[in-house]
C-alpha cells in the first residue's frame, strides 16, 4: 500500500457509520441503465458490503431501456403522456412484463455471484421477490387514458420486514398488482419511495445519471433539506422529466419520514460507499431537517469534543485540559453537532469583571474547516455575551491570529486581560491577545 495511515485513518473515520448502519434498512433504487451500462456489477459488490454489517436492504429496478427495447423489436407503437408517462395498452404491457421478468431474473443471478478474487466471494446473499406491491390504475389524466399504467395503491411492507428479518435482500420490480388479478406498469422512482415510507427505512439511495443535486449555477448541493430542494423545483430551474419525478418522490419520502434520500451519481464505481461513509460524501443528501445544530454541551459530548481538541493539544495550539477538567467546565461548551458528529465546540470563560470573557478552546473538526463552522461558534458566543450584558470578548491564540484579525478582532496588550486572567498567562506560550467589541 502506498498509504497504509491513510487507510487507517479512513477505516477508523469510518467504524461509526457501520455501528450506525447495522440492523438499519435502506431503499436502493436504480434504472435499467445501470444493468445497461455493465455497472451493477460493481454495485453488488458495495450492495454485498452493506449486507455483511448487517444493513437490511430492499432494491428497488426501474426497466426503461429494457422496455423501449423490447417494445421496439415487437413493433409494438410507444404511447406518452404530455407529461411524458408511458401510457400502456395491452401489447405494451405484455413487453412490460417480458422486459421486467428478463431483468429480474439477471439480477438475481448477478446478486448470487461468489466469484474468487472479489468482494463476492464466500457471498450468500439470498433474493427475495413476491407480490408486495398493490397498484391501482392512474386513470384519465388530463383527458388521456393511461389504461395499465398505475400508480401504488398499498405497500405490504409486514411481508418485506419478515424477508429481511431472514437475512434476505428484497427486489422489488415496478409492477403493481391489484385486488382483481390486473397488471399494472409503474415506475420505480414511486415504488422506491412508497417502499421507504412504509418500511420506515433509514435511507432511500436514489442511483441517478448525474452527481446528485445541484442548484442553477450548477454546484452541488451536498446537504439540502426536502423545503429547500421543493423551493428550488418549484423554481423556473429547468429539470428533465425523469428528474423530476426522483425530486418529486425525493420530498415526499424526507417529508414522509424517511431520515436521509441520497442521490448518487449511478456511473461512478463506489459511489455509493464513499457517500455513505465519508463526512464530505459524493452526492447530494435531503433531511427533512437541518443536519447542522448548534447547541449547548452535555456531558455525552465529552467524547467528541475530546476528539476535536487532543490533536491541537498535541500540536501545542491548544493547552492540555485533563478530561475531569473538560466534564466538569461542560456546561461552559458550545458544539456544533452534524448529524450526530460533532464538527465544532468553543468555550465562554467569564471573570468577576464581567463586561469581558474569554473565547476559548476553539476547535472545528478537519473536514469542516472550510465550511464556515468556526463563523457560526463566533456568532453564537458573541450573542451569549449580548445576553450577559458582556462589551468585550478576549483569545489568547499562538496559531490562529489571521483568523481572528478577519473576523473582527484586534491585537492588544497584556493591560486589557481581566487581572484574574492575567495573572495566570503563561509567558512560554507567548500567546497573541486578540479583542473584539460585542454588542451588550
Amino acid at each position: 500500500m502506498n498509504n497504509p495511515s491513510e487507510f487507517v485513518q479512513w477505516f477508523r473515520s469510518a467504524a461509526p457509520y457501520i455501528r450506525t448502519f447495522r440492523g438499519q434498512t435502506f431503499v436502493i433504487a436504480f434504472d435499467g441503465e445501470v444493468i445497461e451500462d455493465g455497472n451493477f456489477v460493481e454495485l453488488t459488490h458495495d450492495i454485498n458490503l452493506l449486507a455483511s454489517i448487517g444493513v437490511k436492504i430492499v432494491l428497488v429496478h426501474g426497466a426503461r431501456p429494457q422496455i423501449e427495447r423490447t417494445i421496439k423489436s415487437k413493433d409494438v407503437e410507444p404511447l406518452l403522456s404530455k407529461h411524458g408517462i408511458r401510457i400502456t395498452d395491452e401489447r405494451a404491457l405484455s413487453c412490460v412484463k417480458e422486459a421486467n421478468g428478463r431483468l429480474r431474473l439477471e439480477i438475481e443471478a448477478l446478486l448470487s455471484m461468489g466469484l474468487p478474487n472479489t468482494p463476492l466471494m464466500g457471498s450468500e446473499i439470498r433474493v427475495s421477490s413476491g407480490n408486495f406491491v398493490i397498484a391501482k390504475p392512474k386513470g384519465i389524466v388530463d383527458g388521456e387514458d393511461m389504461l395499465f399504467s398505475g400508480d401504488v395503491r398499498k405497500i405490504h411492507h409486514l411481508a418485506i420486514k419478515q424477508r429481511l428479518d431472514n437475512n434476505e435482500l428484497v427486489l422489488i420490480s415496478p409492477i403493481g398488482y391489484s385486488p382483481t388479478g390486473e397488471i399494472f406498469n409503474l415506475t420505480h422512482e414511486d415504488v422506491a419511495a412508497e417502499v421507504a415510507i412504509n418500511l420506515n427505512a433509514s435511507k432511500l439511495i436514489f442511483l441517478v445519471n448525474s452527481c446528485g443535486q445541484s442548484d442553477a449555477d450548477g454546484k452541488l448541493l451536498r446537504e439540502l433539506t426536502s423545503s429547500e430542494l421543493k423551493a428550488l423545483h418549484e423554481s423556473k430551474y429547468s429539470f428533465a422529466e425523469q428528474d423530476n419525478r426522483v425530486i418529486a418522490n425525493t420530498i415526499k419520502a424526507s417529508e414522509s419520514g424517511v431520515d436521509r434520500v441520497h442521490l448518487i451519481n449511478r456511473s461512478l464505481d463506489g459511489a455509493m460507499l464513499l457517500e455513505l461513509f465519508t463526512h464530505e460524501g459524493i452526492g447530494s443528501m435531503i433531511s427533512r431537517d437541518p443536519l447542522e445544530k448548534i447547541r449547548k454541551a452535555t456531558v455525552d459530548d465529552v467524547g467528541g469534543i475530546l476528539s476535536l481538541i487532543e490533536p491541537l493539544e498535541n500540536a501545542g495550539v491548544l493547552i492540555r485540559r485533563p478530561r475531569e477538567n473538560l466534564e466538569n467546565e461542560i456546561q461552559k461548551f458550545t458544539v456544533v453537532e452534524h448529524d450526530g458528529l460533532i464538527a465544532g465546540t468553543v468555550a465562554l470563560n467569564t471573570f468577576e469583571e464581567a463586561s469581558k470573557a474569554e473565547l476559548a478552546c476553539l476547535a472545528v473538526h478537519p473536514a469542516f474547516q472550510n465550511a464556515g463552522v468556526g463563523e457560526r461558534l463566533l456568532r453564537i458566543i458573541e450573542q451569549d455575551c449580548s445576553k450577559l450584558k458582556i462589551n468585550e470578548i478576549f483569545v489568547l491564540t499562538t496559531a490562529s491570529s489571521h483568523w481572528f484579525l478577519e473576523n473582527g478582532f484586534k491585537q492588544a496588550s497584556m493591560d486589557t486581560l481581566p487581572k484574574e486572567k492575567a495573572a495566570l498567562y503563561n509567558y512560554e506560550r507567548n500567546s497573541k491577545i486578540y479583542t473584539k467589541h460585542v454588542s451588550a
